[in-house]
């Protein structure tokens, strides 16, 4: 365990300049004084570990030291081979630049690992849209893609209902989400064509403000789909290294998702239907309405404040827990469950 630790240790300075204790302990899932330990016991061993002090010290390898523990066990070059998304890939052009990828790594490999492509392939298969959808390439998704691996600033016009707005944008990053494709960028500058403004967030492509982390101030999130024509230039821009798609997509997904719920329902729940709930409506909303649930009154059953997206949808949702459930406000959804309850005791009558 300890010597794959090491090992790791050394590939992960090797592949950056400088690394904190701290860092180096998030990326081993170690405390910091076994970070320390583990340098002390490489440098012991022969292994040029150099630790500076200071407030920009860290560790960092010495003499151009490069370690050729790089072998892949069998385990380890499937997880390679599972790690390429082909359908994204097709659709962002990058096909035949990743097949070529494959076929070095596997010529790399050690004989017995070279069917690693073949085994992982065989087991498991991502197929990204959502059932009953047709998935459609976005025309512009290559030349944004190209944009992006490249760091250079595009020209968009992207349609916001039935107008259109032309942004300068900086583009950080490409998100495959259910079969729909976005792009996470910032936005240089803004030459409205039709004198709407960029209002609140009406999806995660809406190109909606600032977020709630400071971090991300001034990135936005555009549908490619929506992008009636692209033009990449020649310039390019200066990533910020502090950008963290992943972390990015996650604050912005739970911000769109939080956003929908706009309005308030007041139901009570049985014992049932209190389990049921995060199955019937949506997990953000569940989530809030259980955190402040109170104890259950004398007959089981439990009065929440359920956030919602609107009164038709948490009727066609709530519907789904049938009589585990009792409307309690607004009066106008309480009457509406009335009349299903009216009807079903027509269809079915009384036993």
């Amino acid at each position: 365990m300890r010597a794959a630790r090491l090992i790791k240790m050394v590939l992960l300075l090797q592949s950056r300049p400088t690394m904190t204790a701290a860092e180096l302990a998030r990326e081993l899932e170690v405390s910091e004084r076994t970070v320390t330990r583990d340098a002390q016991a490489l440098s012991e061993a022969g292994v040029p570990v150099y630790a500076e002090r200071g407030r920009a010290g860290g560790y960092r390898l010495i003499g151009g030291y490069r370690t050729r523990l790089t072998g892949l066990a069998r385990g380890e070059a499937e997880a390679l081979f599972l790690s390429g998304v082909p359908g994204a890939l097709r659709e962002m052009g990058l096909e035949d630049a990743a097949s070529a990828a494959r076929l070095k790594v596997s010529a790399a490999l050690l004989p017995s690992l070279r069917d690693a492509s073949r085994t992982a392939a065989q087991r498991f298969h991502l197929d990204a849209p959502n059932w009953f959808r047709e998935s459609r390439t976005p025309e512009s998704l290559p030349a944004v893609a190209d944009a992006v691996w490249d760091d250079r600033r595009i020209t968009a016009r992207y349609r916001r209902g039935r107008d259109e707005v032309t942004r300068e944008l900086e583009p950080y990053g490409l998100v495959l989400k259910a079969g729909v494709w976005y792009l996470c960028a910032r936005a240089t500058g803004a030459t409205e064509t039709t004198g709407i403004a960029d209002g609140g967030l009406e999806d995660p492509g809406s190109g909606s403000g600032s977020g709630s982390g400071a971090s991300y101030r001034g990135y936005r999130v555009y549908r490619i789909d929506r992008f009636a024509a692209v033009a990449a230039g020649e310039e390019r821009f200066a990533r910020d290294d502090g950008f963290d798609l992943p972390a990015f997509w996650a604050d912005r997904a739970e911000e769109f998702a939080r956003s929908l719920l706009r309005s308030e329902v007041v139901v009570r729940l049985s014992a049932r239907g209190l389990r049921a709930l995060p199955h019937a409506v949506d997990a953000p909303a569940a989530r809030a309405a259980l955190e402040h649930a109170p104890a259950p009154d004398p007959d089981g059953w439990v009065t929440v404040t359920l956030p919602v997206e609107s009164e038709e949808v948490a009727h066609g949702q709530l519907r789904g827990l049938g009589p585990e459930v009792e409307v309690l406000a607004p009066g106008t959804l309480r009457e509406r469950f009335a009349r299903d309850a009216r009807r079903l005791a027509e269809l079915y009558g009384t036993p």
